[in-house]
């Protein structure tokens, strides 16, 4: 063998020999698929700025990793991205905030059964088989930490109505703990619980048929800031002055002022769930799947009372929400 041909064998023996050595995670490339809801109000609107900051920031960070972002006005369109990030942009890994449980529950189970890595985030599946993780705010406490509230401002008596989100876990999670706090209170009567869609059109709708069957109510438990002024809006509107308090939920900037400022009687607390979670969900999963690693099967981030004593802890006037 000539020196030159010795040499090149010995070149290529030496660099896979280097390439052997190498950790199997660091020569395959990361691709997260993220899929979420459009921004049709400003919860969502926060989602969509958060999971914009983990691409922005993540890929930034690590040179392996891709970050696909798709958002749905539907949970028919949201199933139809599943395919593409699938068939189309080839993930190895999903970040999911279902449009809604049920009908994203087969979609994302036929994603996991590629081979991807599934982490669902805040609006749970009906079928826990079909994910790896899960990431999500406390509901529990959402739902719970309200209806504490209300009993305790309305001295264990008097007419509630409330207004849910979407038929989804988490919902029907946080209106089985508003439901458990007021069993404790047999003197407060919870008059109806419609669905308004985290919507503030909807929960203006809602509020009204409220208002016009239910004469006297002490007391309205929007689970959502958005639904809060939906339902703020129908009480202007027909003038009622019998109701003592209003509890929204999420922390939203402006409901969050209010209650920090004292601008209105009705309106002295609010429950924190920040759609900073979609950047957590996206950056542990991204995280652990280029060290090739598993998440924990759940990871719930507190939901605590915000009240005018700490209110400034929660108010972040340039965030979209």
């Amino acid at each position: 063998m000539s020196i030159t041909r010795r040499s090149l064998a010995l070149a290529t023996i030496a660099a896979a020999a280097a390439l052997a050595t190498l950790p199997a995670h660091a020569a395959d490339a990361v691709h997260v698929g993220v899929s979420i809801p459009a921004a049709t109000h400003s919860f969502m609107g926060g989602i969509n700025y958060w999971a914009n900051q983990a691409k922005k920031d993540l890929e930034k960070a690590h040179k392996g990793l891709k970050i696909t972002i798709k958002t749905a006005a539907n949970a028919g369109e949201q199933a139809n991205q599943l395919q593409d990030l699938t068939t189309v942009n080839k993930i190895n890994a999903l970040v999911i905030f279902p449009f809604e449980s049920a009908a994203l529950t087969k979609p994302v189970a036929q994603v996991k059964s590629k081979g991807v890595y599934v982490t669902v985030v805040d609006r749970g599946l009906t079928d826990t088989s079909a994910q790896d993780a899960y990431v999500a705010g406390d509901n529990t406490a959402f739902g719970r930490i309200p209806a504490e509230y209300i009993a305790k401002q309305l001295g264990g008596k008097g007419n509630v109505v409330a207004l849910r989100g979407i038929a989804t876990t988490l919902d029907n999670e946080r209106m089985d703990a508003f439901n458990a706090v007021l069993k404790g209170y047999p003197d407060i009567k919870l008059l109806d619980a419609k669905y308004a869609n985290w919507n503030r059109d909807d929960a203006f709708k809602v509020t009204q048929d409220y208002l016009t069957r239910f004469k006297n109510i002490d007391a309205i438990w929007a689970a959502d800031d958005d639904m809060a002024v939906g339902v703020l809006k129908a009480i202007e509107q027909a003038k009622r002055k019998d109701i003592k308090l209003i509890f929204g939920g999420a922390g939203a900037k402006a409901m969050v002022k209010t209650v920090m400022d004292a601008k209105d009687p009705r309106i002295t607390a609010d429950v924190s769930y920040s759609p900073k979670f979609i950047y957590d969900a996206i950056k542990l999963t991204a995280e652990a799947r280029l060290k090739g690693e598993p998440l924990p099967a759940k990871t719930i981030i507190p939901s605590v009372l915000i009240t005018k004593d700490n209110a400034k802890e929660f108010y972040h006037p340039d965030s979209p929400f």
